[in-house]
């Protein structure tokens, strides 16, 4: 399941429109039902948007582009985090070099997809649909989401009651079945594309993130070919096995101006002049201090602090803040060496895309370094896919080692225990199918755009925002816990998360700490061009933007919360919390408000433990915060252990009108709770099991039981 992409600044238009409406009726609308306003004024208006005059007018017709280009198929993709687009990159690979058929990728919010009944009745639309949070379609989808949702959508010319009747699709979506609304965002689209007359190309696929995502996606896409081929009229016999067509052309500059070399950084430069808006494509480099949480725990938690002031990023309580990361050093070098580029780390390269129509010219801002590339632009550190590897089998450097390749990218059972268990990365399983010949280079044939064709995007990590945007509108807090494991099949190895221990090791040098006993990789903190340091020649800094959440407080503050947020589910409920201590010392009445929070010790990581007491002083009444501490007894005991014990009182609050939010582990925790409150709704609600199960459905429905939860 693909997780936002930080709020879209309105343009010109957009602030005369809601300026307009007036703000008070604003906060009346939800992030879709303003996408949804703002989309049918533009179209209905014909207003385009306020840099129309600066910059060449954009087609947003796909069908002409398809046609001026001669392309039968086209790939949607709704992302968030960037791998629903990389499924449609992926897709769009095969369909050019497999089996010869034109085709494109595009942004679902780069173009009018009112234009689909213009579709015709011989090219393809193929929709790769990531689902985001409580069953919601990603950022750049959502107006195409409102679109075919709505009970009488209008499209380009079509009137009929099934407007799309000529269009012919495939689809695949991305989800997580830890998740209620599991792949709710494809299963719609599919619905509501064939109440609109569209007719499914083959079967719909389905892949499961807490499963195996890229599992589901090859098993999908083999039984999706035939029927694709059939379609176009492919003949699927004389698919193509010939070698490889490059997506990309590299290219080592000797001349070159270093003032327009990238070294990392995350957005191509600004015109001088220019007033500089952050968003996700153009992320901010934020001054950062950051402070320990625990006492004595073999973990650490970061209570990190981010400043964005002076700047055009704000938030909101329930907010995330996205950091983007760093590679550590270790696996910079370790794919470097593999490859044979430890000596050509710092050449100056320039990468392009092979075809002269592709959406993206540029896979990262470039001219650039290969060093950069390993740092920045790509997720190095990440496990590989069985697809991945089996272009790496022809450039093996021995016949053992290609037979230990090909039976990794073959076999499953084997993959999994070597690759996916292991969560060994690529560098990693190069030189695990090399054996004992661990000498650099082994690898140095494989073509560096292939490196770049089959390796993720780097991507920013999210984090609930812990602060109160009334109270700190300009100070950002997050509460990140450090990431680092032993996998089952590698015991003597450690995983280390890529961000978690970046930011770690900048508290370490803000703080003077040169080892605490642990072993850490290193990292470079001083960023592209020595971004990140401050006059003190010490790391401040790190690339950060806002994403924009649903999980928000009530309207009104006098309704009574229940919160259940164990570990660093809590960050989201401690701005909760300062926000409304903020508004009953502004004088407003609050509402109950209740905090269920656990941990393992009280004396170890129990989480802002200093700052409870006066926050719920200040709030007064029956608000409390109710502990459960598993490691403090002989028994385990959890938060929905206390919850079942308050459940009389849980149960009148939720009479009286209270909100639930959860906050956590969505495999085991956020599954436990649910079931915690089903059973306060048959034992004191006197409710059968089926009628229990649609209450609290009920709740979800009305946006009175929410989850930020992760797996």
């Amino acid at each position: 399941m693909e997780s936002s992409t930080s709020a879209t600044l309105f343009d010109t238009t957009d602030v005369v429109l809601l300026t307009a409406i007036g703000l008070g009726t604003i906060a009346w609308f939800s992030r879709r039902q303003i996408s949804n306003l703002l989309f049918s004024y533009k179209k209905n208006n014909k207003v385009k948007d306020s840099n129309v005059n600066t910059i060449p007018k954009r087609e947003t017709n796909f069908v002409k582009v398809m046609q001026e280009q001669g392309r039968r198929v086209i790939i949607f993709y709704g992302s968030q985090t960037g791998t629903a687009e990389g499924y449609a990159a992926r897709i769009a690979k095969e369909c050019h070099q497999r089996f010869g058929v034109s085709c494109m990728t595009a942004d679902l919010e780069l173009y009018d997809l009112t234009y689909l009944d213009q579709v015709p009745e011989d090219k393809l639309v193929i929709f790769v649909m990531a689902t985001y949070g409580e069953g919601d379609p990603t950022d750049n989808a959502i107006e195409f989401w409102d679109l075919i949702t709505d009970s009488e959508p209008t499209f380009s010319e079509s009137t009929d009651d099934k407007p799309l009747s000529n269009l012919h699709y495939v689809s695949f979506g991305l989800g997580n079945k830890t998740y209620e609304h599991y792949n709710s965002v494809s299963r719609g689209v599919n619905k509501h594309l064939r109440r609109l007359g569209a007719h499914l190309v083959g079967e719909a696929g389905e892949g499961d993130d807490d499963g195996s995502m890229e599992e589901d996606y090859l098993a999908w896409k083999e039984r999706m070919w035939p029927a694709f081929c059939e379609f176009l009229g492919v003949d699927e016999s004389s698919a193509r096995s010939g070698p490889r067509e490059p997506v990309y052309s590299v290219e080592e500059l000797m001349d070159y101006e270093k003032d327009a070399v990238y070294f990392g950084e995350l957005a191509e430069k600004a015109k001088v002049g220019a007033k500089m808006m952050y968003d996700a494509k153009r992320p901010y480099n934020a001054n950062m201090t950051s402070r320990e949480l625990f006492h004595g725990a073999d973990r650490h938690c970061m209570h990190v602090e981010i400043d964005i002031s002076n700047t055009n990023l704000s938030y909101k309580t329930g907010d995330h803040i996205a950091i983007w990361p760093t590679n550590n050093e270790i696996e910079v070098n370790r794919l470097a060496s593999v490859l044979g580029l430890t000596d050509k780390l710092d050449t100056v390269i320039m990468v392009k895309a092979m075809d002269p129509t592709a959406s993206k010219k540029y896979p990262f801002p470039v001219p650039t370094t290969y060093r950069a590339v390993f740092r920045y632009y790509l997720e190095i550190c990440a496990p590989v896919s069985r697809q991945v590897l089996t272009s790496f089998v022809e450039f093996a450097p021995s016949e053992e080692a290609k037979g230990y390749l090909t039976r990794l990218a073959t076999d499953k059972d084997e993959f999994r225990l070597q690759v996916g268990d292991a969560c060994r990365n690529l560098g990693e399983v190069l030189q695990l199918v090399t054996g004992q010949d661990t000498r650099p280079g082994l690898f140095s044939n494989v073509p560096f755009d292939l490196i770049i064709e089959t390796l993720a995007r780097m991507q920013p990590r999210f984090y609930s925002i812990s602060s109160s945007s009334k109270e700190s509108p300009n100070i950002i807090s997050a509460t990140i816990v450090t990431l680092s494991y032993q996998p089952a099949t590698r015991p003597d190895c450690t995983v280390y998360g890529v961000n978690t221990n970046f930011l770690y090791k900048i508290q370490m040098q803000q703080h003077g700490i040169i080892n605490d006993n642990q072993d850490y990789p290193p990292y470079d903190l001083a960023g592209p061009r020595q971004a990140y340091l401050g006059s003190d020649g010490i790391c401040h800094k790190v690339p950060v933007h806002i994403r924009q959440s649903q999980f928000k407080l009530p309207r009104n503050p006098n309704v009574p919360v229940i919160m259940i947020g164990p570990g660093t589910g809590v960050a989201p409920f401690r701005g909760f919390i300062r926000e409304r201590a903020y508004e009953k010392k502004q004088g407003k009445p609050i509402g109950t408000t209740l905090l269920f929070y656990g941990s393992r010790n009280q004396s170890k990581d129990f989480l802002y433990a200093e700052e409870w007491p006066e926050l719920f002083e200040t709030l007064g009444g029956d608000s409390r915060i109710i502990t459960a501490f598993s490691r403090d007894q002989p028994e385990k005991i959890y938060v929905q252990h206390r919850l079942q014990e308050h459940g009389q009182e849980i149960w009148n609050l939720l009479q009286s009108g209270a909100y639930i939010y959860v906050c956590g582990d969505a495999k085991n925790m956020a599954r436990d709770v649910n079931q915690t409150f089903v059973n306060c709704a048959i034992e004191f609600g006197g409710m059968d099991d089926t009628k229990a199960h649609e209450f609290i459905k009920g709740l979800r429905t009305n946006g009175r039981y929410q989850e930020d939860v992760w797996s």
